[in-house]
């Protein structure tokens, strides 16, 4: 007998009522400081996670770190129900930015979503304590007041380039924070300062101090999803400006 392909969605493994959350994101990138700087949030946040994508777009791939499997691409919430995250922790293929970008949406829209927050780097040699955004024009107002410099000209793609029309479509508030990021390794400094520009802007409380120190156990960790990444940069995403 054949087994039915299950429909592609955001399946839900567990219940916490969401209050319009503001949701942040994080995909494989430039020093890969988009899963770095979500986890990072997860964990100190305490977040539990609530469910995972299941698309036939995710690569024949799952995760482990520590010995321990996870699903490559999952949804967490906070206790109260305001505020989500998504992770992915592997490469995706052009082919399916789409199709992923919709079903994100879809169900970011179901959960009554305001605001969509994308983190991520733009490859550089060093990464230099400053945080960039693109965003809609009345955001890029309060990134300027709170003192985020905008990104004047350039193209988001991948994922987040994705997502991104996704929500302007749909009216959803969108904003990407960047970072420059080291193009060839794993790079926590860059994920912390994009947490620390979230705490800035969104009152959130997160100590970033844990990340700060772990270049070389995160550089151990990673190793493998960095080299991943770098085979497919040249097609998948990226921030150029």
């Amino acid at each position: 007998m054949v087994r039915k392909i299950p429909d592609e969605s955001v399946h839900e493994i567990k219940k916490i009522p969401l209050k319009n959350p503001i949701i942040f994101a994080g995909f494989v990138g430039p020093g890969l400081v988009g899963p770095l700087a979500i986890g990072h949030i997860i964990d100190k946040m305490k977040m539990s996670e609530i469910g995972y994508l299941r698309t036939r777009y995710l690569p024949a791939s799952t995760v482990f770190i520590q010995g321990r499997l996870r699903h490559p691409f999952r949804f967490y919430a906070n206790k109260t129900g305001n505020i989500c995250c998504i992770i992915c922790e592997v490469p995706l293929k052009a082919e399916g930015l789409y199709n992923i970008a919709s079903i994100i949406l879809d169900w970011s829209q179901i959960k009554g979503c305001k605001e969509f927050a994308i983190l991520d780097g733009v490859a550089a040699e060093e990464h230099d304590g400053k945080t960039f955004c693109a965003a809609e024009e009345d955001l890029c107002r309060i990134m300027q007041d709170k003192e985020i410099s905008i990104i004047t000209q350039g193209f988001i793609s991948g994922i987040p380039g994705s997502i991104l029309n996704e929500c302007i479509i749909r009216k959803i508030r969108a904003i990407t924070l960047l970072v420059k990021a080291s193009h060839a390794h794993p790079d926590p400094l860059a994920a912390a300062t994009l947490i620390d520009s979230v705490n800035k802007v969104y009152g959130t409380v997160i100590d970033t101090s844990e990340l700060r120190k772990q270049k070389e156990k995160i550089g151990t960790e990673f190793r493998e999803l960095s080299e991943k990444y770098k085979e497919h940069r040249l097609s998948d995403s990226g921030m150029y400006m």
